[in-house]
C-alpha cells in the first residue's frame, strides 16, 4: 500500500470521526430539546437548531411524540451509520481487504443506510399530511430532506457489499487452492 493511499485512508478516518461527533452532537441537542419542549417550553427558543414544536405539543400530543419520535430515530440512526463505518475502518486491513468481517459491516451499512433512507421518506410524508392540519412544518424538513439520497446510497453501498462478499469467496477458494 502507497503511502498516498494510507495518507488518504487516515483522513477518511477522521473525517468519519467527526463527523460522527458532530451527529452524536446533535443527538444529544435534540434529546435536551426534547425534554425541555416538555416540561420547560419557553426556553426552547434559546436551545439546539430553535425546534419549538410547543404549537404541535397542545394541540396534540400524540402526534409531536411521533414526529420527535421520528427526528430522534432519524438521528441516533445516522449517528450508528457512522459508528459502523468507524468501526469498519478501524479493522480493515488493506493489504487484504476481502474479509468476513468486512463484507457482513458492509452489508450492515447498506441496510442500515437503507432504513434511514425509508424512514426518512416516511416521516416525510406523515410531516407533509399535518401541514393540512394548519401545523408548521417548515423547521422539520432539514432532518429528512435528504431520504432519497439516503435510497440511492444504500443501493450503491448494497453493489459494493455484494461484491466483497463474492470477493471473500474468491478469496477463500484461493486459500484452500494453495
Amino acid at each position: 500500500m502507497s503511502k498516498k493511499n494510507n495518507f488518504v485512508f487516515t483522513v477518511l478516518h477522521i473525517v468519519a470521526w467527526i463527523i460522527f461527533v458532530g451527529l452524536c452532537i446533535e443527538v444529544g441537542g435534540l434529546v435536551v430539546n426534547f425534554v425541555f419542549s416538555i416540561f420547560k417550553p419557553e426556553v426552547v427558543q434559546n436551545l439546539y437548531q430553535k425546534l419549538d414544536l410547543s404549537e404541535m405539543y397542545e394541540n396534540s400530543k400524540p402526534v409531536f411524540f411521533g414526529v420527535y419520535g421520528f427526528i430522534l430515530f432519524i438521528s441516533i440512526l445516522k449517528a450508528y451509520l457512522f459508528y459502523l463505518v468507524i468501526m469498519l475502518l478501524m479493522k480493515i486491513d488493506l493489504s487484504k481487504p476481502f474479509s468476513t468481517y468486512v463484507s457482513n459491516k458492509i452489508t450492515k451499512i447498506s441496510y442500515l443506510t437503507l432504513s434511514i433512507g425509508l424512514i426518512s421518506y416516511i416521516a416525510q410524508g406523515i410531516v407533509k399530511n399535518l401541514e393540512h392540519y394548519g401545523l408548521q412544518i417548515d423547521t422539520l424538513n432539514p432532518f429528512w430532506a435528504d431520504s432519497q439520497a439516503f435510497v440511492l446510497m444504500a443501493a450503491v453501498v448494497y453493489v459494493i457489499a455484494t461484491i466483497f462478499a463474492r470477493g471473500v469467496e474468491i478469496q477463500e477458494e484461493n486459500d484452500l487452492t494453495v
